[in-house]
């Protein structure tokens, strides 16, 4: 809103600097047209100013510029017109040396003092960060006599000593200073929130007054995504808002990041929140598979994380269906908003910004170094060693570095506007041989024609990512498997060096002492350096928009969105890697995939005024998008020439054609409708209502997707008598009660399930059978979602409140279910089912200002119980003609069950018993395990997530610190398990000591015990509680004048992130996860650790 103003004070003040003085002394008589219903007061001045070139200057304190006008003007005198505008207030004017100056009636206007000797006072008026503010009201009190700022901030009036000069901008804290002299003044206006009507982007980049919303939106700005640095922007959002559960991958730098709202809603589908860039979603391609306890775990990233912070405005969280119902079925786990930057009006500005940061493990398991090796054996079970091991598993980690820089460049007229970016990431994990590389590049142009009726904004970007062993779990291909475990007694620097020439052979082998272990390990630094998987990714995207206005109140807009995202793969992998990987010469796979979304829309937007105290807003439109995944590969063992890793090379008898990602297509039309009405801008109704036809239901019964929303909110305050409002105002200032219901659908999540859209796989030249059993009766998964809140300011606006609570029933589930064999099929889903997710969502915020000094904080929490309502109940099986439960459905470690959630945790093994219900322990050997029903063992969702941000500022420098907590749920760490069993635990070596380990109520040789229990998730898991100082900054921006206006904006800052964990019980970071997948969570299987970071960052423009 500030930036919009600016620029028109900036269009009137060229008008008039051609204005001949001579034209100013006929001001009176100056003719006007002007045509405005329920126009802010604000717009109708800037338009007289802009008509008859003379400045409007007032104390806005003085004058309600947010007061609605409507008035027809032809050609009428500007005396007349002001007349009819400022009719029914206590503003009076006159005008005096050029310019329009409004006061309070019966306030003394005469011209200047005539008595007193006036001196000439200039100065210069600037905002917070030193930019300059265009259009300032200098008004001398109690008189007609004002100017306002240039272009450049500066202004020069006459006054007498003595005079209060008032400093007044719309935004801003009107200032009184008093004229003691001639000296330059140097001004800087502090931001007023009270006088700022927060406008945030909402649903297909509609613009909404916050006051209006009827669900709970949260926004934040760019400047603190950017404060902390991070190669995915998305990691500096956790603390800072209300309803999300963010989760960093355990793959490293660059990695993906699992953000969910409101819990997990679907069992099938991704419960990861939609991505919106600029009103368009994005497909956010990643990698979600896995479990967290395969051999092997990857995470290479996912599409919003290669975007350049640098480049976004601000971001717009939408935690709740409600937020997102016109985004249809993506948005049903919620949506978070990105807004980017675009040029603006006025000279070049040029902003810099280069941080460097350095990191190292944060959260490790405890290790031994007393005990020894046994003869002829891997395990860490033998006798006390006469000298220590000083040697540490974290030794063996690297600190990881992260260089990142960018630039911005904003130029234009008010025609025409360009901004252009570009940034550099590069990053080197803790893992040896673990990189990270990415390169930005951003063009965007907006421009105005055809008399400002055409707005057209195109921009083109293009992102280059290089990845290299991303490895985030599993025993296979993980470097950090082989250091853990490694044999104490034994000298780990040897390994250092991994590779020997075999002269025999003719190439270097690899060295690795301890052998496989039992569990294929390798060499750590043979795993880094000779089994390398390096992926690259080109990506391209353009955006296009066109607006154009058919009348003040109608527009119509079109957009336009191109993504493709191209990327190679890489497994290389020497000779003498272990046989369970390689052949005898090495192996070879080389692998592509494209991924390309295309996104069409076209909206018309109405926006009118009808009789004083009704305002409507309408936009419907309809939208096209498509995703299309096309992936291919080929590789296997090495035929003849070891490590010549090229197709030709490769053993056809032995090798393989992959096509992981296959041959996918997704399309989606839809058409939509919102519409606001609101009451004397104090009562607000929201409907929309929108309809998808998803591919994924083509020749189904139900190929149609309709999902309602209704909303309504109501400024208390505004209801209250002008009296009343006025004396409590100092007390409660806002109050805003907001309410909705939505229901939105989202299709099955996969292709090809449907009649005549089965693709049916080719393997070894012949056609492989379809493993699903395809229906024509599925339909959406509908979530249907209540939302109640309320928002507040106390004690002029220094206190903020808000607190949501919600609800939401996910129905038609997914569920799989077997087949027999004589069917032809393996599997047939069925729909039924009822999740339910209901919470609370609390924001508690302060910012309060003492003069030079500042301090704001803020608290956020979270509380979610998901609850699994239903099942399938006697549900049909077309295959066996009969009806079925599914009243129990195991996924990997968790089990789905009535009553229960998503996300619990079960055990099926225990130690075994006998008849009499007693263990049978003979010493040396470790108890045998059976099978059992399975038993609930705890749940990875927490029950409390917290945020408490803290902001100090005085003069230049900025003081800021946040810290978050999870209260509730499980984990378990599998990565300990082995720790014991191998005998290199802390905990190992405590046993010892002692002499025993108790299991029920026998003696157990400490050997014995861990080789039984560590097969046993249920003795490890711990409690996910976990405390910690998420983020810690200083900085301090040094005054523009030190540099004589050259430099501007320049910061230094120092931070941290993971700085001190306060409280945890877990042997690993909780907050960690290797999959960022539904399933994926809570699970430690030699998982990377997670980083503490240090940094320095430095800002500065021209």
């Amino acid at each position: 809103m500030k930036k919009s103003l600016k620029s028109k004070c900036l269009c009137f003040l060229l008008l008039m600097s051609s204005v001949p003085m001579s034209i100013m002394a006929s001001a009176q008589n100056q003719r006007v047209s002007l045509e405005f219903k329920k126009a802010p007061l604000v717009k109708v001045l800037e338009e007289i100013g802009r008509q008859s070139t003379m400045p409007v200057v007032y104390n806005v304190e003085d004058v309600n510029n947010f007061r609605n006008v409507t008035i027809t003007a032809k050609d009428e005198a500007v005396s007349k017109v002001l007349n009819r505008v400022l009719n029914g207030t206590s503003v009076s004017y006159s005008i005096a040396n050029g310019h329009i100056v409004l006061s309070k009636a019966g306030q003394n206007s005469a011209p200047a003092q005539q008595k007193a000797v006036n001196v000439t006072v200039k100065g210069k008026v600037v905002d917070a960060n030193g930019e300059p503010l265009i259009g300032v009201s200098i008004l001398v009190k109690g008189t007609s006599n004002g100017t306002v700022t240039d272009i450049d901030g500066n202004f020069s009036i006459e006054a007498a000593k003595g005079a209060t000069l008032e400093i007044s901008y719309i935004g801003y804290t009107t200032q009184s200073i008093v004229v003691s002299g001639n000296a330059p003044l140097n001004i800087v206006m502090k931001e007023d929130s009270e006088q700022l009507e927060e406008v945030v982007v909402t649903a297909l980049g509609i613009k909404r007054s916050e006051k209006a919303l009827s669900y709970n939106v949260q926004k934040v700005g760019g400047e603190d995504l950017t404060a902390i640095k991070d190669a995915n922007f998305m990691n500096s959002l956790n603390g800072k808002v209300a309803g999300v559960n963010i989760q960093r991958s355990a793959s490293g730098v660059g990695g993906s990041t699992r953000v969910v709202m409101r819990g997990n809603k679907s069992i099938a589908g991704d419960n990861n929140v939609l991505y919106v860039i600029d009103g368009v979603p994005i497909g956010n391609k990643a990698d979600r598979s896995g479990d967290g306890a395969s051999f092997l775990g990857s995470n290479s990233g996912e599409g919003i994380a290669n975007f350049n912070p640098d480049d976004i405005e601000s971001i717009s969280v939408l935690t709740g269906p409600s937020a997102a119902a016109l985004y249809g079925a993506s948005a049903a786990n919620g949506v978070i908003l990105i807004n980017t930057k675009k040029g603006q009006e006025g000279s070049m500005k040029l902003n810099v910004s280069s941080s460097v940061e350095f990191s190292s493990p944060f959260v490790m398991p405890k290790f031994q170094n007393v005990y020894g090796t046994a003869a002829d054996s891997y395990l860490s079970w033998g006798d006390r060693m006469e000298n220590p091991q000083s040697w540490e598993p974290k030794d063996f980690f690297n600190t990881g570095t992260n260089f990142n820089n960018s630039f911005n460049l904003s130029v234009g007229t008010a025609k025409n506007q360009t901004y252009i970016s570009a940034s550099a990431v590069n990053a080197k994990g803790l893992v040896e041989n673990n990189k990270y590389h990415r390169y930005n590049f951003t063009v965007r142009n907006t421009a105005k024609m055809l008399n400002d009726k055409l707005t057209l904004d195109i921009s083109a970007s293009y992102v280059r990512e290089f990845y290299n062993n991303m490895v985030s779990s599993g025993t296979y291909f993980n470097p950090i498997v082989g250091v853990y475990l490694y044999p104490r007694g034994m000298n780990f620097d040897s390994e250092r060096y991994f590779e020997r020439y075999d002269a025999e052979l003719g190439y270097n082998t690899q060295n690795w002492g301890p052998g496989n272990m039992g569990l294929d390990v390798q060499n750590p630094y043979w795993i880094a350096y000779r089994n390398i998987r390096p992926e690259a990714k080109d990506r391209y995207m353009i955006y296009a928009s066109a607006k154009y206005d058919i009348a003040d109140f109608l527009n119509i807009t079109g957009r336009l969105r191109l993504d493709n995202t191209y990327t190679e793969l890489e497994d290389k992998r020497y000779a003498s890697t272990i046989s369970t990987f390689a052949g005898t010469n090495g192996r070879y796979r080389y692998s592509n995939e494209s991924f390309k979304q295309k996104y069409a829309d076209v909206i018309v937007n109405f926006d009118k005024q009808f009789a004083e105290i009704y305002h409507a807003t309408v936009n419907a439109g309809v939208s096209f998008e498509e995703y299309d995944t096309k992936s291919h590969g080929y590789g296997g063992d090495l035929l003849q020439l070891p490590n010549k890793f090229v197709y030709a090379n490769i053993n056809p008898a032995l090798a393989t054609p992959y096509e992981d990602g296959g041959n996918s297509r997704k399309q989606n039309f839809a058409a939509f409708a919102s519409a606001e009405f609101s009451w004397d801008s104090s009562v607000y109704l929201t409907l929309t209502g929108r309809t998808d036809r998803p591919s994924q239901l083509v020749n189904s019964k139900n190929e149609w997707i309709f999902y309602p929303s209704v909303g309504l909110s109501t400024i208390v305050t505004e209801l209250l008598p002008d009296d009343l409002r006025s004396s409590i105002s100092p007390v409660l200032s806002f109050m805003k009660i907001r309410g909705s219901y939505t229901e939105v659908g989202s299709p099955i999540p996969f292709t090809g399930l449907t009649p005549g859209t089965v693709t049916h796989p080719i393997e070894g030249g012949g056609v492989k059978p379809f493993e699903y059993y395809p229906l024509d009766n599925f339909k959406a998964e509908r979530t249907r979602s209540y939302e109640l809140g309320i928002d507040t300011k106390w004690l002029n606006n220094t206190i903020s409140l808000g607190v949501t609570l919600y609800k939401s029933n996910t129905y038609n589930q997914l569920l799989k279910a077997d087949l027999p064999s004589t069917s032809g099929y393996k599997f047939m889903y069925f729909q039924a089912g009822n999740v339910q997710n209901k919470g609370v969502e609390l924001t508690l915020g302060y910012d309060q200002t003492f003069g030079d000094f500042n301090y704001n904080t803020t608290f956020t929490a979270t509380a979610n119980k998901n609850k699994i309502i239903e099942l399938a109940s006697n549900v049909y099986n077309p295959v066996t003609k009969q009806y079925q439960d599914l009243k129990d459905i195991k996924m990997g470690r968790f089990r789905l069950r009535e009553g229960g959630e998503i996300g619990a945790m079960y055990d099926e093994r225990r130690v075994a018993r006998n008849d009499e219900g007693y263990l049978e322990y003979t010493p040396g050997q470790k108890l045998n395990l059976e099978n059992t029903d399975p038993y609930y063992i705890g749940s990875v969702n927490p029950k409390w997530n917290l945020g408490w941000r803290n902001g100090f500022s005085y003069k230049g420098f900025n003081l800021n610190f946040l810290f978050t907590a999870r209260i509730g749920g499980n984990v378990i760490s599998k990565t300990q398990a082995y720790l014991d069993r191998f005998g290199v635990s802390e905990a190992s070596a405590l046993a010892r000591e002692q002499g025993f380990k108790m299991l029920s109520n026998v003696k157990m040789d400490p050997k014995d015990y861990y080789d039984t229990v560590s097969d046993l998730d249920s003795y490890y898991v711990y409690s996910a509680t976990n405390i910690r100082l998420q983020e810690a900054s200083l900085g301090y921006n040094f005054p523009v004048k030190w540099f004589g206006g050259v430099l501007k904006n320049l910061n230094v800052s120092v931070y941290g992130t993971n700085l001190w964990m306060i409280y945890n019980k877990a042997p690993f970071d909780p907050e960690l996860t290797a999959s960022t997948g539904t399933f994926g969570q809570g699970y430690d299987y030699f998982m990377t650790p997670s980083n503490r970071t240090y940094g320095f960052s430095l800002k500065f423009g021209f």
